[in-house]
């Protein structure tokens, strides 16, 4: 009886005059630090910055939910981003362009979401890696081509989440392209499960965007918007772009342990040969490798040391030899109360090979400008509070 309730409640039925109890919470974050970037287009940068090396980006957010009554909940969520230095918006401009969804919760089926939201593969794995636990951008994964570091999000998704069976959860995904006539031009989908079980976690997702220079790099942004890194900005004319993501962590007391694994693939390169960037001529699947290893030592209640390496290795596109990418960040936090901390990170990248665009390869920290060269150091030291 319950599953056919929840089902009318999702259709839109009426739910009645329920007048339980509800509420709204005001939350936010705020960030903000001096970055230092040793090559940013051939020059050293120091300057102020929430634009890059942040490990949360600035934001603020609503989130509300009403007892419905018989274990189901209305549930709702729109977040903002802003850049704490200059004020403005961040996430190209969009009011709400972090989060913004309206659901339905069960304590028995999980929840069901609709409107723009984070991809499966923040959700079960992106989590528990350095870059959005300690690193901050500069650690992301070489352009963050992976995406678990959240740099894409998804429009006009519908998302189901299941409920915690024991530490188990898991979920999916799709997102409508909206296209007239063609029901998979710009859409995505994605899906995945993350256990926790006391000192263990794994987590494992896969993602799809279909056109993914409009569905991923442009999903409501101002184009010609986020595909910028040489790392693999000439591969905008994909027809497709699939991503796989696991990572595993292992808590010895003082020391975490921890592993992540992803393989991204563009698809279909010069299916849509009219894209920005897109350099003409390429043909087949341009294919990304990446493996971290990382550990945490809690130093103090308050205080955690860090380290990780990242290695990816991009295979050969159209015989041009492929692409290395070589990374090692080191990280410090200390709380300073529950809500705030002060943090420092350093990250080296080192490339080899030849970029997407076909030059020799540069270096290019996350959200940070490319070098001139074949290296580029990145550090920030950060406050960080929340509310």
């Amino acid at each position: 009886m319950k599953k056919v309730v929840f089902t009318a409640l999702l259709l839109g039925a009426s739910m009645g005059s329920a007048q339980a109890a509800s509420s709204v919470t005001l939350y936010g974050i705020i960030d903000d630090g001096l970055n230092y970037i040793s090559n940013a287009g051939g020059g050293r940068q120091i300057a102020l910055s929430n634009s890059a090396g942040f490990i949360l980006g600035s934001r603020w957010g609503l989130k509300g939910v009403e007892d419905l009554g018989g274990g189901y909940s209305a549930i709702f969520q729109l977040e903002s981003g802003f850049n704490t230095s200059t004020g403005a918006l961040t996430q190209s401009g969009l009011f709400f362009g972090r989060l913004a969804y309206v659901g339905l919760a069960s304590n028995e089926l999980g929840s069901l979401k609709l409107g723009r939201q984070t991809v499966s593969l923040l959700d079960y794995v992106g989590l528990l890696v350095p870059s959005e636990t300690w690193a901050g951008t500069f650690g992301a994964h070489a352009g963050d081509v992976d995406n678990l570091d959240s740099s894409f999000r998804l429009n006009n998704a519908v998302k189901w989440t299941s409920i915690n069976y024991n530490g188990l959860t898991f979920g999916g995904m799709y997102g409508l392209g909206g296209q007239p006539g063609d029901f998979n031009r710009n859409s995505g989908f994605g899906f995945g499960a993350l256990y926790s079980g006391g000192a263990f976690n794994l987590g494992a997702a896969y993602q799809d965007w279909q056109d993914p220079y409009l569905s991923q790099f442009n999903n409501g942004a101002n184009a010609p918007a986020a595909i910028s890194s040489p790392i693999f900005s000439a591969y905008s004319s994909a027809g497709s772009s699939r991503i796989f993501a696991t990572v595993a962590t292992y808590d010895l007391g003082n020391f975490t342990l921890g592993l992540d694994y992803s393989n991204t693939r563009f698809v279909d390169l010069g299916a849509n040969p009219g894209n920005l960037g897109a350099k003409p001529g390429l043909r087949g699947t341009a294919a990304f490798n990446n493996v971290e290893p990382f550990v945490t030592f809690h130093l103090s209640p308050f205080t955690t040391l860090a380290a990780a390496y990242n290695y990816t290795r991009r295979s050969s596109v159209n015989s041009d030899g492929g692409a290395t990418y070589n990374q090692v960040a080191l990280g410090i936090n200390h709380l300073l109360s529950k809500r705030t901390m002060v943090y420092a990170t350093a990250v080296y990248q080192h490339a080899s090979g030849v970029n997407s665009g076909g030059g020799s390869a540069v270096a290019n920290l996350t959200w940070a400008s490319p070098s001139s060269n074949n290296h580029q150091v990145g550090v920030r030291l950060a406050l960080q509070t929340k509310f």
